[in-house]
């Protein structure tokens, strides 16, 4: 008997399509956005989502810091929502990450972002929400319908668009060039599922995903995921954390996944995958610079910066192959929907 395809998994397939037509339409509205912020100069950024969304925040606060210099601060929506309370924004742009654009709190914490004179930027799979009219200046992610309660697309779609909007504010052409590259290389990601990572996980119920810089993000991502798809207990930390106490609970055979990429961080990252294994864990890692720890097969594309998103589709179709063999449909996560509407 044929096994039914996911919707997750359908749309796991979709991003290379979704990120080409997000490149074919998005470059007025990214080149607008980018030539807006650089004018503005700002002194810096603050960002405001939640769930995967955020991760696509923590992955563009490293890319902006790495890229321009510009700090970037994560802002809790409920400081505007339940306590009401105004910040020094002058001089400073609030990008706001939302796939539906609808969160009550991720707009209040938008409108009195643009009171307390921020620029707001928005970023949407909905050109028509709440949040595209409450935003100074909207992105559209074009990343089509997401139907699946895990986000795939609008995650991968989400990252690209920001990070765009920061190649062109920098004027990067070699990250400008990778970017255009990401269809077909995020197309043989989304062919490589880690048959050895789903065996060594097998029936342990918890596991760690570690990461360092923009990865840190992957990892963080990859957590929610098991979580949301698998009913699996996964913690990220940092690489340059988890030796500070996480550790501890690691005994023989505990599984860590670890991303890396081609970057400064990666020999960092693999001694810190080779110290775990040490231990006894089964550590896994998107690069051929561990020693002990197994190296995972992986996709590298033009830019460090843009690898991260290459190793995240794998990450998807491992996980939406994994929580099958678990029995659990991904499509129908136990206690969710697709849209959270958070005050």
């Amino acid at each position: 008997m044929q096994q039914q395809i996911t919707r997750m998994r359908r749309e796991i397939d979709e991003i290379p399509e979704a990120v080409e037509r997000l490149l074919s339409r998005g470059q007025k509205d990214i080149a607008s956005t980018a030539e807006v912020a650089r004018t503005l100069d700002p002194a810096f950024l603050t960002s405001v989502a939640r769930g995967s969304s955020d991760h696509v925040c923590t992955y563009l606060k490293y890319a902006s810091e790495i890229l321009l210099g510009l700090p970037v601060a994560s802002v809790g929506p409920s400081v505007a929502s339940i306590y009401n309370a105004p910040l020094r924004l002058q001089n400073s742009l609030c990008l706001a990450v939302s796939q539906s654009g609808q969160s009550p709190d991720i707009l209040s914490m938008v409108r009195s972002a643009d009171r307390d004179g921020a620029l707001t930027i928005g970023l949407t799979n909905d050109a028509n929400s709440p949040l595209a009219v409450s935003c100074a200046h909207t992105i559209d992610i074009q990343a089509g319908p997401e139907l699946s309660v895990a986000a795939t697309k609008t995650f991968v779609s989400s990252a690209v668009a920001g990070l765009w909007v920061l190649a062109e504010w920098a004027r990067d052409e070699a990250l400008l060039a990778a970017i255009r590259g990401l269809p077909e290389q995020l197309a043989q990601a989304a062919r490589i599922d880690w048959p050895e990572v789903r065996a060594a996980i097998g029936a342990n119920p918890s596991l760690f995903t570690l990461g360092r810089g923009q990865v840190l993000a992957m990892s963080n991502e990859a957590a929610l995921k098991f979580k949301e798809t698998c009913q699996l207990h996964a913690e990220s930390y940092s690489s340059a954390e988890v030796l500070h106490g996480p550790v501890s609970i690691v005994e023989e055979g505990f599984p860590v996944l670890s991303f890396a990429a081609a970057d400064a961080a990666e020999s960092a990252l693999s001694e810190v995958a080779d110290a775990i294994s040490a231990k006894g864990a089964r550590v896994f890692a998107t690069t051929t610079k561990v020693k002990s720890a197994s190296p995972v097969e992986h996709v590298r594309t033009l830019h460090p910066l843009t690898d991260a998103l290459s190793l995240i589709v794998s990450f998807y179709s491992m996980v939406e192959v994994f929580a099958a063999s678990r029995g659990i449909d991904p499509d129908a996560p136990r206690h969710l929907k697709k849209v959270t509407e958070t005050v």
